[in-house]
């Protein structure tokens, strides 16, 4: 069964808990939360106290934070600390991918590897049953509202088969260019958590219209 995963990236700020609070009335599990340092990737987006401020509001939904950071390790706790379950990090920002996923571990969240378009999924392969998810980015990393690239949906299959093949329930997540017309196909390609950011949080249906009627489109899947 697919989940959805909103995005705050695509949030109206000034109406931060109102929108967060529609959202889980729709039904949503987790929240998506994108961190990046103006380094890594060119934007600037949140902090722990972001998340700190997610988790006061709504205390009992899986907090899913996405690093796209230079030297993460740093960072695990922090992010812990402010109420994080999930934490990806980008394997193209470390070298020793090991060492991250301990500390994650070591501080009781959930780890996830997170690959740029370009990135071949073989890089992960020997860090694949220490995982508990793979972010697989469908466009290219640092601003929201981008189109879904073409030949992704490859990607996503070849993943699942080959956790499949190693009988791992590893969880396949995707991020970027969701939309009503491919959001059912991404997930029968094998995504097992869609992350959707303007899909859900711009659109004139109403934000926990749209949560219900996405997640139920996927939820057989």
């Amino acid at each position: 069964m697919a989940k959805l995963a909103p995005s705050i990236l695509s949030c109206d700020f000034a109406r931060l808990r109102e929108e967060l609070l529609l959202a889980k009335e729709g039904g949503a599990e987790i929240i998506h939360i994108d961190v990046m340092d103006g380094h890594f990737v060119p934007n600037l987006t949140f902090g722990p106290l972001m998340v700190e401020a997610v988790r006061k509001i709504l205390p009992e939904v899986v907090l899913d934070v996405h690093l796209m950071i230079s030297n993460p390790r740093s960072y695990v706790r922090d992010f812990a600390r402010a109420g994080a379950d999930m934490l990806s990090f980008h394997v193209e920002a470390v070298d020793d991918f090991d060492a991250v996923i301990h500390e994650i571990d070591k501080n009781g969240l959930k780890p996830g590897v997170a690959l740029c378009p370009g990135t071949s999924l073989d890089v992960v392969d020997h860090i694949l049953p220490k995982l508990a998810f793979v972010l697989l980015l469908t466009v290219n990393p640092g601003f929201g509202g981008q189109k879904f690239i073409r030949g992704m949906e490859e990607k996503i299959v070849a993943l699942r088969k080959k956790l499949r093949e190693l009988g791992l329930s590893t969880d396949i997540e995707i991020d970027g260019g969701v939309n009503e017309e491919n959001i059912v196909f991404l997930a029968s390609c094998g995504a097992s958590i869609i992350v959707a950011g303007s899909l859900i949080f711009s659109h004139k249906e109403g934000i926990r219209e749209r949560v219900r009627k996405l997640s139920e489109m996927i939820r057989l899947l």
